[in-house]
């Protein structure tokens, strides 16, 4: 079985003190954790954009912007797709950066509760 129980349902029902919700905003300061600061992330592509490129809601995130370039180089070059791959690849390692950055912010928010949890146990023994 190995770390098949410790998914995020598992924890979110037995330890909810301690586990993020995906859909709560973070509790702690966005800094606290981070020995250089956290980078801001901003959205480039704008809602009008996204509305006129009918990009489903699932895609319209901080990648949006190099989704836009990538479906544009497609229409343009559309017997040969393949000319598109590096935008194609700007695009998936925007999206695996995206990822790694919500994945890191989550086990930053999940690591400060658990110890704020502990300084309460203290203080309370």
């Amino acid at each position: 079985m190995g770390n098949s129980y410790a998914h995020n349902g598992y924890n979110l029902y037995f330890h909810p003190e301690v586990t993020p919700s995906p859909v709560e905003p973070p509790t702690f300061d966005p800094n606290i954790g981070f020995a250089n600061g956290r980078k801001e992330r901003v959205m480039i592509a704008t809602e009008e954009e996204m509305i006129s490129a009918k990009l489903p809601r699932e895609d319209r995130d901080y990648c949006a912007h190099h989704l836009l370039k990538f479906r544009a180089c497609r229409k343009d070059n559309w017997p040969f797709p393949v000319l598109c791959e590096h935008e194609k690849h700007v695009y998936l390692n925007c999206k695996y950066d995206d990822y790694l950055l919500r994945m890191k912010e989550y086990e930053r928010e999940r690591r400060l509760r658990v110890r704020e949890q502990k300084q309460l146990k203290t203080v309370g023994a």
